[in-house]
């Protein structure tokens, strides 16, 4: 009886590492990959504007994706992300254009909001969070339509 205790304890001694590594703030990054995406989304459109037709459309975008970066701040705070922590975006440039770029990323942010979300509290703040990301999307692709009428 005795061996199998000390076999048991030996065992949960070995384990409890991995249990406590399995809980620790950071093991999904989504939020952290959809931060970059969003600023550099955000970049793209601030940094580089096109003519008037153009930039209402892209004023819009980086409403939206500012206040999409706020949702995603404070989600990333309560799951004890690190805010400084900045992974390389996740978009590949398929496609010539800051604009396409832009919409690009965008819809990889949108991406990485959409994962499963296991915190219910969290839930609601991720719902807003896709919101903006779905009307800076919108917006963004409103801005690359207007751009390729009015050349």
């Amino acid at each position: 009886m005795k061996l199998k205790l000390s076999a048991v304890a030996v065992l949960f001694s070995a384990l409890l590492p991995f249990a406590a590594h399995a809980d620790l703030p950071g093991a999904h990054p989504g939020y952290l990959h959809a931060l970059t995406d969003l600023r550099d989304a955000r970049w793209n459109l601030e940094h580089r504007p096109g003519d008037a037709a153009v930039s209402g459309q892209e004023d819009v975008a980086i409403t939206e994706i500012d206040r999409a970066i706020g949702e995603v701040k404070k989600g990333a705070r309560d799951d004890a992300k690190d805010l400084g922590d900045h992974p390389h975006e996740d978009a590949n440039l398929d496609r010539p254009g800051r604009l396409h770029h832009a919409v690009e990323l965008l819809e990889k942010a949108h991406n990485d909001l959409a994962q499963e979300e296991d915190n219910p509290e969290a839930r609601g703040l991720k719902h807003r969070a896709l919101d903006h990301v779905d009307r800076a999307i919108d917006a963004a692709k409103h801005a690359l339509h207007d751009a390729e009428h009015h050349r």
